[in-house]
Order: C-alpha cells, then structure tokens, then sequence
C-alpha cells in the first residue's frame, strides 16, 4: 500500500510540473567592486559576471547597455526629446518635461558616461564596439547551448546630472546619488532572440540572477537600495542587528556589501543626510524608508511604513506573495522609478504604484520595452485596487483610467498597445496607452468574464509565470484556461488594434403585451452586454448577451461594484459580431419599464456613453 501512494505522490507531482510553463530563461550571477569619488562623480568598477547560456542556441556575440551614455549632448534620448518638444499634445509641447532639451546642454563635468577599460570571456581578452548604449561584444569563441561562461571587466563611469531617473544631485529633492541603470548589463536573450535596445526614451528588460555588490564610498554617506546589506553592524545607520554595537574600519570609505537574490537589476542610492527608518512586516521581512529631510515631510515619508504593512495582506491575497526579505522606498529619481527590492521616489505619493511594480516588473517581468501596458498599466490597476481598498472608498476606482483613454480617443493620436514603447509618436499617447488603457485592460476583463473570475486569473497568472518574462499571449492562455472562455479576440481587438466600443439602445415597442428593445452596436469592438431594466415597483432585471467569440458565459455577478445584491438575470444566445443590431425582450409592458441600460457597471469602455441609458418619464 505504501509502495501505492509513493507512485500516486510521484504521479501527482509530475502533473504539477507539467503544468508550468516550460520556457528556458538566461541566468546571470555578478559580482561587482566599484570605488565612488564623491568629489568627481566618477567611479570605477570591477565586474564578473557569469554568464549561463540555458537556451538551445549557439551565441556568437553578446550586448551589454552602458545606460549613463544616453545623458550626452547628441545622444538618441536628446534628439528624439528635442523633436518631442517641436511636437504639440494637447496644451503644450510633447516632450517629457523632465528632459525637454537639458542634455544638449550638459557640461563635460555634468554627462554621463561609461567606458569599457578590459573585457574577457574565460581569461581570454575579448573584441568590442561600443554604439552608444549598446556595447557589443564579437566572442573568439561561441557560447554553446547549456554552457557556462565567465566576463570579467573593468571599467569606469561618470554619474550624469540628474536628468531621468538616475543620476546625481537632483535639483528637487538634493539627493545626492540615484544610482539606477548605473553599471554594464548584459541584454537579455530569449526566444525572440537578443534584445539590444538602446536607451531613448523608458522601459528596461534584464536577465534574472544574482547579484554581489561591494560600494566603497566616503563613510559619511548612507546608502538603500536592491538586496540585503551584508556588514550592517560595520555600517551602522540604522541598519545594525538589534542591541548590536556598531565597529566601522577605519579609513575615509565604508564597504558596503550587498547580495540581492533572483533579481533582473540592482538599484542604490546615497546620500549624507538620508534619515533611515524601518519596520518589521513578519518575521521574513523588513520595510526601509530613506528620505532627505530637505522639502520633505518626516510623518508623510514614514507613514509610508504603516500603509505598507496595512496593505500587504491584501496585496498578497490578491496579487501573490512578495517574495523577498526587504523593500526600500528610497527619496530621490525624478518621480517614481521601480527596481527589484527598493523603488527610488520624489515623494511619497508614488510609492504604492512603485512598490506594486515589484510585482508587474520585479516579478512577472515582461519586456517592458514590448509590452509596456503589461506592466505599467498592471501595476496602475492594482495601484487603484489597493488605494480604493485603504480609503474604503465606495467611488469608481478606475474613473480617470477610463477618462483619459476617452481622451486619447478623441484626440485621434492612439496607437495599438502593440507599439514599442519608444516608438510611439507622442508621449502623451504612450502613456495614456500604457497606464490607463493597460489597467482598463484588466477592469475590463472582470467585466467579461467576471470579477471573481479575473481575480483567479491574476493569481494563477502570477502562479504560473512568475520569473519567467511572460508575454500577451501568455496571460490570454492563463485567463482562457481559468475562465473557460475563448479570450483571444479581446486581445486582437483591445491590445491589437484601436477600434473602439459602442452600444446604443436603438429602440423600444410593445408587441403581444411583450416590451422589446433593440441594441445596436456602432463601435468596431465587439463585447458581451450586460443590460439592466428597472420598472416602476423598483425591481431590476438583468439581461446578458454573450458574444459568440466567447464560447461561453460569465457567471452571474453583484449587481453593481459594491453591492452584494444579485439581480435576476436572463441570458440569450450569443451575439454574432458581424451582426450591428440585437433585439431582447420583457415579459412586463412598455409603460412598466423606467430605465433600461447597457452596462450599469460601468467597466465597459465604452466611448459613448449617452447613449447607453434611456430614462422612460411616463
């Protein structure tokens, strides 16, 4: 019997396998030595980096970023910001107005810069180019399928004035150093193949791995970041063991010594007057809040704390565990700027979106650069969830999600979400398209397929795909599978293209002592109908049509965002999408009904409206 459930148990764990998704990822460890001249602004590093090829391809050529070389006058970031500036959106020019044309004025001393001093593969010196942000690295040997290779490099770099979201001393918050995007990193391999993308304009993609970081910087400076500080009790500041007495080595730096554990970045920044502040979540995690006092509020910085450990709870039911042993929301970047394990802020009002990126980018990492609506526009959605959760706010949570994508609508400047992030025309199109049409994306999907439903999707989504650089089609797969519906036409439509929804109620008659209604569909994008009736004695009735690309039919849901009421419904045959006009019908009179209308919810964006709800004044 016993020798019988060891096979089931075998059995069963090979089931479970099986049901994840098989998809080979690059794996990096680096380790990484670099001495800050504080003085200068320069530093220089040594890095190793081992490289493993997990992948069924022969590489015969790597790319690494060299991010700093973007903040120079003539880079790819300052023209194409220039052009954005010649270009009007709205009230104004189209450029984001933290770059505007400020690199084309930067001082030798004020760029940035990094430069490649040695490189090797296995010992063996190595043939480079460097084209900007990109360095590219021609091996005198490949790196064969399932093989490990080591890089060791040296090189040097200059922190730019703070522009976009790295840098140093920022004009608004006076940080110090904001040191993001700040060393060589490999580009990612996938199965799309090598992702050499040069930085213009936003959206990172990176290899998941280790990371060993030793920072030798002037020893008044206090530090926060990516990872887990090795020597707190050699550093001090706040980051000593309890009842620990702190024992800094002599000598004018301090070494601090970091490991970050399954991590695509590593994010630090620096600064003599941070205040260090920190709470205990649970007994695996801790929350770090750095901020400068200067035009900053300590009670509004560390509030940041008890609204974390408020909302884990929910986070994690709702969105999936948090993985790691600490986060840090760190003052400094040039707004809000997400990074494995820490986020860089220019004020606390950012740092719920910011921290809910550890999920849509820290975790499910999507090629941001492809698929920029997958992770902001995600991180937007729950960013509204979890605000309007906190608040206990009975108020529309997603209502200037909707707004702004009806106003992107009309401004005929949309572009498929299927535009690479850089390549969109106009700033203001990229990001109405990636926050608020993403998230809408997913208030949108619970409209199709059901509330509870969606929510089921996330989780598995996050069960599924989590390290494993999903993509649309990935997240359609999971959400077919957990609502079993046909799910891939939202997609064609929704992320695809930019045809819009709308219904209209086209008109009523009475026929037989029966009420009929005629819907009619005038947008491009078909989409199911949840249609309500309200008669003179109050009472409301629910009619659902499906849409035929469904296969299949939502279950039945409250009958509004915050109710806990269910209304009776009806549901009908599919509705064809080729089909403009669909005719419904009450079993009570004409002069009966008071409202009849389409989508009370209100989660359909649909770019009209008014003509959804028809008042009767009998």
């Amino acid at each position: 019997m016993r020798f019988c459930f060891m096979i089931l148990a075998l059995f069963s764990l090979s089931l479970t396998t099986m049901a994840q998704p098989d998809r080979w990822q690059q794996r990096v460890k680096y380790t990484m030595n670099v001495d800050m001249n504080v003085q200068t602004n320069q530093f220089t590093g040594r890095q190793q980096l081992e490289y493993s090829n997990n992948s069924p391809d022969t590489l015969t050529r790597v790319f690494y970023h060299l991010y700093f070389n973007a903040f120079q006058p003539g880079s790819m970031m300052d023209v194409r910001s220039r052009r954005q500036g010649g270009m009007l959106a709205g009230r104004g020019p189209d450029w984001d107005g933290r770059v505007k044309d400020r690199i084309q004025h930067l001082k030798p001393e004020e760029i940035g810069y990094q430069k490649i001093l040695s490189l090797k593969m296995n010992g063996r010196p190595q043939n480079y180019s460097m084209d900007e942000t990109i360095l590219e690295v021609k091996l005198d040997r490949p790196i064969a399928p399932r093989s490990k290779v080591v890089f060791e490099m040296e090189f040097e770099a200059q922190v730019p004035l703070q522009i976009r979201r790295s840098g140093r001393d920022n004009p608004t918050t006076k940080v110090r150093y904001s040191m993001s995007q700040w060393y060589p990193k490999i580009c990612e391999y996938d199965y799309a193949g090598w992702h050499p993308t040069p930085y213009v304009g936003r959206e990172f993609y990176g290899v998941w791995g280790d990371f060993d970081v030793t920072i030798n910087i002037d020893r008044t400076y206090i530090l926060g970041g990516s990872g887990y500080l090795q020597n707190p009790n050699q550093i001090g500041y706040g980051y000593e063991d309890a009842r620990a007495k702190v024992k800094r080595p002599d000598g004018p730096k301090l070494s601090w010594h970091f490991i970050a554990p399954n991590v695509h970045d590593f994010m630090w920044a620096a600064d003599p007057e941070y205040v260090h502040v920190k709470k205990q979540m649970n007994d695996s995690l801790t929350f770090h809040v750095l901020y400068k006092p200067t035009n900053a509020k300590a009670e509004d910085w560390e509030g940041l704390l008890d609204m974390a450990q408020q909302a884990l709870p929910y986070i994690e039911k709702t969105f999936g565990t948090y993985p790691y042993k600490q986060f840090s929301f760190v003052h400094g970047g040039d707004g809000g700027m997400e990074y494995p394990m820490a986020t860089l802020l220019i004020g606390p009002g950012a740092a719920l979106h910011e921290w809910m990126h550890s999920w849509y980018y820290g975790m499910l990492g999507t090629n941001e650069s492809l698929y920029p609506w997958m992770d902001e526009g995600f991180t937007q959605y729950a960013e509204e969830r979890i605000s309007s959760w906190l608040e206990k706010s009975s108020r529309f949570a997603y209502a200037d999600e909707y707004a702004g994508y009806y106003s992107l609508v009309r401004s005929g400047k949309e572009e498929p979400l299927t535009t690479h992030a850089d390549h969109y025309n106009y700033n203001f199109a990229y990001s109405i398209a990636s926050y608020s049409k993403g998230a809408i994306f997913l208030e949108q999907l619970g409209y199709i397929v059901g509330a509870d439903v969606r929510d089921n999707i996330l989780l598995e989504y996050y069960r599924l795909w989590r390290f494993k650089h999903p993509n649309a089609d990935d997240f359609i797969r999971v959400a077919e599978k957990v609502s079993d519906m046909k799910l891939d036409w939202y997609k064609e439509y929704w992320v695809n293209s930019t045809k819009t929804i709308d219904y209209a109620i086209d008109s009523l008659w009475e026929e037989s002592g029966k009420t009929k209604i005629r819907l009619i569909r005038n947008g491009l994008m078909p989409m199911p109908i949840d249609l309500q009736i309200t008669y003179k004695d109050g009472k409301k009735q629910l009619h659902y049509i499906p849409v035929n690309l469904m296969y299949g039919a939502k279950p039945i849901e409250n009958s509004g965002n915050n109710s806990d009421s269910i209304l009776a419904r009806i549901i009908y045959q599919p509705w064809k999408w080729t089909n403009n006009t669909y005719v419904i019908e009450s079993d009570h009179k004409l002069t009966d009904i008071v409202t009849v209308e389409i989508d009370p919810s209100q989660r359909m964006a649909d770019v009209d409206r008014k003509n959804n709800k028809l008042e009767l004044k009998w």
